[in-house]
C-alpha cells in the first residue's frame, strides 16, 4: 500500500490519474486546497475520513502524515503564458503563487517520499529564459532527488484536446530509477464530436445572435491590427483548443451543433438564439475533454465547473505517467 499526499489538489484531477493506475495500492492520507467552490467538488467525489487542509503555507510538515507519493500540481498562473509573466514574483491576494513549488520541497525534504509529481504549465519551461525551471529542478535535486521531465500533450492519450503541460518525476536517489521513461501517447483518434452530449443540449449554451455577433466585431477588429484572438468554432472532426480557467476558454472552443434544440432561451438574453447553431460546450464535454469519467459529480453553477475544468489536469495523461512509476517502484 503506497500513501499519497494531495497538495493544490484542485478537484483531484492528479488522484485520479493515480488512482486508476495504482488502484487498491495506493491511499490518500492529506489532502491540501485553498479554494472553497474546488473544495466542494472534491469533497463530492472523495469521501475521505480526514478534512480538507486549507493553505499549504500556514501548514507545519511535522503536521502532514507519513506517505510515499506526493502529488503536486502547484499554481502555474505565475508561469502561463497567458498571465503576466511575473514567475516568482506573482503576487495574488496577498500570496506569492510562484513560489509555491518552495512548499512542496519543504514538505518532501521533511518526510522524504519515494516520488515526487508535479504538473504544470509548458511556460513553466522558458520562463525567464529557463532558469526559473533550472532552479526548481535543482531544489528537488539538493534535497536528495533524481528529476525526470517531459512536455506531453494531452491529444496523444485519448482526449481531443491540444494541451500541453510539463511533467516532472522524482524518484528518491536510493530508488534504482534507471529504467523511467515517460509513456507514448497512446491513442491519438479521438474528435470532438467522440466527447459531445446527446441530445437535445439545453438552449443555454447557444449563443445569442446578438452575442455572436459581438464576438465576430471583437475578432474583427483584432485582425485589423494584426493579432489573432477572438473566438473560434472547432469542427467536430477536429480537437479542442486548450481549455482555461477564465474568459475566451470557452469562446475558443465553440462548435456548431446542428441537432434538434430548443430555440427558447432559459436565461435572459439580448436578441434572440443564433441560427448558426453555434454553441458553448457543456461542462460535461469539459470533464470529458480532460478525460474525467462521466460519474464526476458536481452541485455548482457553469461558471465554477468551467474554471475548475479548466484549471484541472487531463487524468489519462496522468494515469499513464502514473502506470511508469509504478513500474518503478515495483521493481
Amino acid at each position: 500500500m503506497y500513501k499519497s499526499i494531495d497538495l493544490f489538489a484542485g478537484i483531484g484531477g492528479i488522484r485520479k490519474g493515480f488512482d486508476n493506475a495504482f488502484g487498491k495500492d495506493i491511499e490518500t492520507v492529506f489532502v491540501s486546497e485553498w479554494d472553497k467552490p474546488a473544495q466542494t467538488t472534491y469533497r463530492l467525489n472523495y469521501h475521505d475520513d480526514f478534512e480538507i487542509a486549507g493553505d499549504i503555507t500556514q501548514i507545519d510538515e511535522k503536521d502532514i502524515p507519513e506517505f510515499d507519493i506526493c502529488l503536486a500540481g502547484f499554481p502555474c498562473q505565475a508561469f502561463s503564458m497567458a498571465g503576466k509573466h511575473m514567475g516568482f514574483d506573482d503576487d495574488y491576494k496577498g500570496m506569492c503563487r510562484g513560489t509555491l513549488f518552495q512548499d512542496v520541497v519543504r514538505i518532501c525534504e521533511y518526510h522524504k517520499p519515494k516520488v515526487i509529481f508535479c504538473e504544470n504549465v509548458k511556460g513553466l519551461t522558458i520562463h525567464d529564459k529557463g532558469r526559473t525551471f533550472k532552479v526548481i529542478k535543482r531544489a528537488f535535486e539538493q534535497i536528495g532527488y533524481t528529476v525526470y521531465d517531459k512536455v506531453l500533450n494531452s491529444k496523444d492519450f485519448g482526449v481531443p484536446q491540444n494541451r500541453e503541460r510539463i511533467y516532472i518525476v522524482c524518484f528518491r536517489n536510493d530508488i534504482d530509477c534507471s529504467g523511467f521513461g515517460f509513456p507514448v501517447g497512446t491513442d491519438d483518434t479521438k474528435r470532438i464530436y467522440n466527447i459531445l452530449e446527446n441530445a437535445p443540449i439545453s438552449s443555454k449554451y447557444y449563443l445569442s445572435d446578438v452575442y455572436l455577433q459581438t464576438l465576430v466585431d471583437h475578432k474583427e477588429r483584432h485582425k485589423s491590427k494584426g493579432n489573432g484572438f477572438g473566438y473560434e468554432v472547432r469542427p467536430l472532426d477536429g480537437i479542442a483548443g486548450t481549455i482555461v480557467c477564465g474568459g475566451m476558454g470557452r469562446e475558443r472552443n465553440l462548435i456548431v451543433d446542428s441537432r434538434p434544440h430548443s430555440m427558447v432561451p432559459v436565461t435572459h438574453i439580448k436578441g434572440e438564439i443564433n441560427k448558426e447553431n453555434i454553441r458553448k460546450m457543456t461542462p460535461r464535454e469539459w470533464a470529458r475533454l480532460q478525460g474525467f469519467p462521466d460519474d464526476f459529480k458536481w452541485n455548482l453553477a457553469d461558471t465554477h465547473m468551467y474554471k475548475q475544468f479548466g484549471n484541472s489536469v487531463t487524468v489519462n495523461v496522468i494515469e499513464a505517467i502514473a502506470q511508469e512509476i509504478k513500474k518503478i517502484l515495483e521493481r
